[in-house]
């Protein structure tokens, strides 16, 4: 029996795939790609540095088309001439038994005609977001909506050729899948808008082709994931009941796991007082134990991972604190929990693989001037981990 519930093995309800522990690391914005999406030698050595203790490893995001960018140093996943660099990835990823899956996207509505090269961002329907600076999106049409479900089943087979164990779809955190799901951002008067039952569509389409892809490329198990945020703030935006029917639809698709995106595991609801459970709880309850389910936020020490392991989620994720300590599962099965790194200086920035541009990345969304790395080193420590807070929690 292990130390903690969360360092045991875990094998996937309906593939034959095993993590070595039930750790993984969530998708997280390192900004290392070229402008192009190629991957770098700085991110492959990001990754490496940052994998081999954990079960598995979600990339950052990587864009489906090139109307799917949202901000440079984006992966794209949008062509063959990317997947020699994504192979390196996934090999680094999986050296030491680490199972690598890829998260693929679009981000729709939140993009800029800037980041798109003159084009104009592309969403359902052709509502800016609630968010300063925000363009108003062009509506796809029927035809560029069916292309786009194309885009996603090819994502995968890229994965596929590249080597990676999986893909995550990303249908959370406002972006173009989530989009079509929100009465928002969809206001669409055809068969992908209107009821709820309407918005599920365009999500369930490619989760739809993305299988019919890995059953036609894939010769081993083949990983798919699903990402949701359960609430929007904003007004119409989707409500915790409209999350809880789709998710009754989800535990019935081709999916492998269902991933949750909050800023904290034991959140409750934003929006209904009269919500009193965790989000995640009930969430879990409607799976039915159909499908596993990863949970995300704010887990930084060996008791907060094993209090949802222990609770009965099947998955935990570290995000801000496997920046902070790469070696955070390898000191837990040696015993040396009292090495763990909970806070990092500059001086650690080059064992860590935090180079630019993700350093200065990191910097710029710290606030409207940044947080300068040149006082002492006890500030410098101080504002180090503060700018890991505010990055890590979506900017929120």
């Amino acid at each position: 029996m292990a130390k903690y519930s969360f360092l045991e093995p875990f094998k996937f309800f309906n593939k034959d795939v095993v993590l070595k522990n039930r750790v993984i690391i969530p998708p997280m914005t390192e900004c290392m790609a070229f402008h192009d999406g190629t991957v770098t030698e700085d991110e492959v050595d990001y990754y490496k540095k940052h994998s081999g203790g954990v079960g598995m490893y979600i990339t950052a995001v990587a864009n489906v088309n090139n109307e799917g960018k949202g901000f440079e140093g984006e992966l794209s996943i949008a062509d063959d001439k990317f997947i020699p660099g994504l192979h390196k990835l996934a090999s680094a990823i999986q050296r030491n038994g680490t199972k690598a899956i890829v998260q693929i996207f679009s981000a729709g509505r939140m993009s800029s005609t800037a980041i798109l090269r003159g084009k104009k961002p592309v969403s359902a329907s052709a509502i800016a977001a609630v968010r300063a600076g925000s363009e108003e999106p062009r509506s796809l049409s029927e035809t560029e909506i069916e292309q786009t479900i194309k885009d996603f089943g090819q994502a995968a087979r890229r994965a596929i050729e590249a080597g990676f164990d999986g893909v995550e779809i990303y249908g959370a955190n406002t972006y173009l899948i989530q989009q079509f799901f929100s009465p928002h951002s969809n206001q669409r008067a055809d068969k992908w808008g209107g009821s709820v039952e309407n918005r599920m569509q365009f999500p369930l389409a490619v989760i739809s082709e993305v299988q019919r892809v890995v059953t036609e490329y894939a010769t081993k198990p083949f990983i798919i994931g699903y990402r949701i945020s359960p609430e929007e703030i904003e007004k119409p935006g989707i409500t915790f009941d409209q999350t809880l029917a789709f998710v009754d639809v989800l535990k019935d698709q081709p999916i492998d796991y269902l991933h949750v995106s909050m800023g904290n595991v034991w959140r409750k609801s934003l929006t209904d007082e009269s919500i009193t459970t965790p989000l995640n709880e009930t969430i879990k309850e409607h799976l039915q134990g159909k499908v596993p389910m990863i949970v995300v936020g704010d887990v930084q020490t060996p008791e907060d991972a094993a209090k949802a392991t222990d609770a009965g989620f099947d998955l935990v994720g570290i995000g801000r604190q496997s920046i902070r300590e790469p070696q955070w599962v390898q000191k837990i099965e040696h015993n040396d929990e009292s090495s763990i790194r909970y806070k990092i200086s500059p001086d650690d920035l080059d064992e860590l693989g935090v180079k630019k541009p993700f350093l200065d990345i990191l910097m710029a969304l710290s606030g409207p001037t940044g947080i300068p790395l040149t006082t002492s080193v006890k500030t410098d420590r101080q504002n180090a981990n503060a700018v890991l807070d505010y990055v890590l929690s979506g900017g929120k």
